[in-house]
């Protein structure tokens, strides 16, 4: 693989991941997808610049409002396409019938009130726990959360199967079968060279808590509506960072 090809690789994660105005071709999708497993590198990125963010803020605020502020700026870095899978994602789920009649409601563009109570819910408890996060331990922590949260669509991409043909499909082929559990087994390994060293079995924990989270979703998500589609990865993204930075606390409150 040459330089000029990695270089447009991770050009394109950054510019999928990210709102960051960074060159992109037609061989986006195709390049995210075969290289899915590179996602928490993006997250240890995005994690870096929020904890940064977090910890100029302890310099003078309150954490209750740190934790507003850092949670605010990971959903501008992210440009808010997760947070609108999980207001989608909630609204399918909440509405009675069909796996069919789930999909509709979900690529419907009005938020009902199961998006919208999953969506607040979730920003405010983030935000809350973020706040309770010491300024020694923020930047570290941030950046293990955000890789635990894109950790976890690779893990979902691994274990779930799709509904239909989509943006998602090509995310889900390339990490099934063979080649699917050698980029699985190089997302984990990683995800964990990047957790151990910043908050060792902390960080250990943090991650296994984002991949019962994907497991957990998958398992939801083929229940309801017969497999996972884009809105469903966005969900677990943000639900899997939740789910982080509540074990991150569980661990510092343990030890």
């Amino acid at each position: 693989m040459t330089a000029k090809l990695v270089v447009r690789e991770f050009r394109h994660l950054f510019s999928f991941l990210t709102v960051f105005p960074v060159k992109m071709d037609e061989n986006l999708l195709t390049d995210c997808a075969k290289y899915m497993f590179a996602f928490p590198l993006i997250g240890a990125f995005i994690g870096l610049i929020a904890g940064a963010f977090g910890w100029v803020c302890f310099q003078f605020l309150p954490g209750i409002v740190v934790g507003g502020l850092v949670t605010a700026i990971l959903l501008w870095i992210t440009g808010l396409h997760h947070t609108d899978g999980l207001l989608d994602f909630g609204d399918g789920v909440m509405v009675h019938g069909t796996p069919e009649r789930r999909i509709e409601v979900m690529h419907d563009q009005l938020t009902g009130a199961g998006g919208l109570s999953l969506g607040i819910l979730t920003m405010l408890i983030t935000a809350l726990a973020i706040g309770q996060l010491n300024v020694g331990i923020i930047i570290q922590g941030i950046i293990v959360i955000e890789v635990s949260a894109k950790l976890s669509m690779v893990v979902m991409a691994w274990a779930g199967k799709a509904v239909h043909e989509g943006m998602n499909t090509s995310f889900l082929s390339f990490m099934h079968g063979s080649k699917g559990k050698v980029r699985l087994v190089v997302g984990l390994l990683v995800s964990f060279a990047i957790a151990l060293p910043l908050l060792r079995l902390a960080g250990a924990i943090v991650l296994l808590a984002g991949i019962l989270t994907s497991l957990v979703m998958v398992a939801i998500a083929h229940r309801n509506f017969n497999g996972v589609t884009g809105d469903v990865f966005g969900a677990t993204n943000e639900l899997a960072r939740l789910v982080s930075v509540i074990a991150l606390l569980a661990v510092i409150a343990w030890v």
